[in-house]
């Protein structure tokens, strides 16, 4: 599917995502990157060690989830906006997904927005809790959502209301 349409397969993503157990430990790094490329800024990014190094700079990143303390660091840092960090805790009924957001204007903390999948498709309401643009983040925008905890593994961006 991913050669097809850009968009990974289930099996894909149910390969590279957290143990629910980890889920359960707090914030946690997801690399959504399926394609061998030359790159590897993530793994540099990392001062946790959690994503391991690269034998070769085409292969794709590896994550000790279990190292991973989920600052997020290297979400700003994946030119390919592959990276996500996941907080299953926050909440009974919500968690958090931390995202890179390239786009003008940026959200305001508690704006209410729609959370898409990777396709774009709408998934479900989310609230902005916090929009991160410092100049340590490489000039890339950190957007933390709100999201209903069963669409966290799902949630990849999202269109602020009135479709800006």
């Amino acid at each position: 599917m991913l050669e097809k349409t850009g968009v990974p397969d289930p099996e894909q993503v149910k390969d590279i995502t957290p143990s629910e157990e980890r889920l359960q430990k707090g914030p946690v790094v997801i690399v959504e990157c399926f394609q061998n490329i030359p790159c590897d800024p993530c793994r540099h990014a990392c001062r946790q060690g959690a994503i391991k190094e690269f034998e070769d700079i085409n292969d794709l990143p590896e994550v000790d989830h279990d190292l991973c303390n989920g600052c997020g660091l290297c979400i700003s840092e994946c030119p390919g906006l592959a990276i996500f960090v996941i907080d299953a805790t926050y909440s009974e009924e919500e968690g958090l997904v931390k995202m890179p957001y390239e786009y003008l204007p940026l959200p305001e903390e508690n704006e209410e927005v729609t959370g898409t999948d990777t396709e774009g498709r709408p998934i479900c309401s989310a609230r902005v809790i916090k929009v991160q643009n410092a100049k340590a983040l490489d000039r890339t925008p950190v957007v933390t959502l709100a999201v209903p905890r069963q669409h966290l593994m799902k949630v990849r961006s999202f269109v602020r209301k009135g479709g800006e």
